[in-house]
């Protein structure tokens, strides 16, 4: 079910949540300049931060356990968790992984960042993707099993999919995630879009 994204009561995010931001900004072209991560593109940190800031001032979350799928620098997850969620991170990179958590333990947040992919054990069937998408691809250590997580388990999750992702995106997170559960997706140009999982989705097989 898709849900208007609250707008913010307060005209500026947390000093938190920018600090953190403008650190996270002043890193990604040194990370760049060692290579090129596959896959990785970051969002509009200010925007989604803003859209986490409405989320929590409307009290929309049924809990406060946050995930981010594909969680490249951790930008998203840090937000979350400076914003009061109890937040984590699965990558799929491992220099990506490095990154997150030095970026957390430099700014004192307690997050953890796992290395391995987002999609469940059995969920290979949805992960039907052109080969490009490798990041996508079931196989490897599951990040939810590292994290000792159940993905039922998050109230949000976040998830920044690349054209052609977003159905599969939209079905790990029908059969996966917890009754209530919400998904924070960014679509670039087209922005964000907030969805509310329902009793009686899509169950596992």
């Amino acid at each position: 079910m898709d849900l208007p994204i609250p707008e913010p009561r307060e005209a500026t995010l947390p000093a938190r949540v920018l600090v953190l931001i403008e650190e996270a900004e002043r890193r990604v072209p040194a990370i760049l300049e060692k290579r090129t991560p596959p896959g990785f593109v970051c969002s509009e940190f200010e925007r989604v931060g803003r859209a986490i800031q409405g989320i929590v001032e409307a009290n929309l979350a049924a809990g406060n356990a946050c995930c981010e799928w594909g969680s490249g620098l951790g930008v998203v997850a840090l937000m979350a968790a400076c914003q009061g969620f109890h937040a984590c991170g699965i990558e799929i990179d491992s220099g990506l992984v490095d990154e997150a958590n030095a970026l957390a333990e430099d700014l004192g947040l307690d997050v953890e960042f796992a290395c391995g992919t987002f999609v469940p054990e059995g969920g290979e069937d949805l992960t039907d993707v052109p080969q490009e998408f490798g990041w996508l691809s079931a196989g490897g250590a599951c990040g939810h099993e590292i994290l000792g997580v159940d993905p039922e388990e998050f109230d949000l999750v976040f998830a920044y999919p690349w054209p052609g992702e977003e159905q599969v995106i939209e079905d790990l997170f029908e059969r996966y995630a917890g009754d209530s559960a919400l998904l924070l997706t960014f679509h670039g140009m087209e922005g964000l879009r907030l969805r509310r999982k329902i009793a009686g989705g899509a169950a596992r097989p």
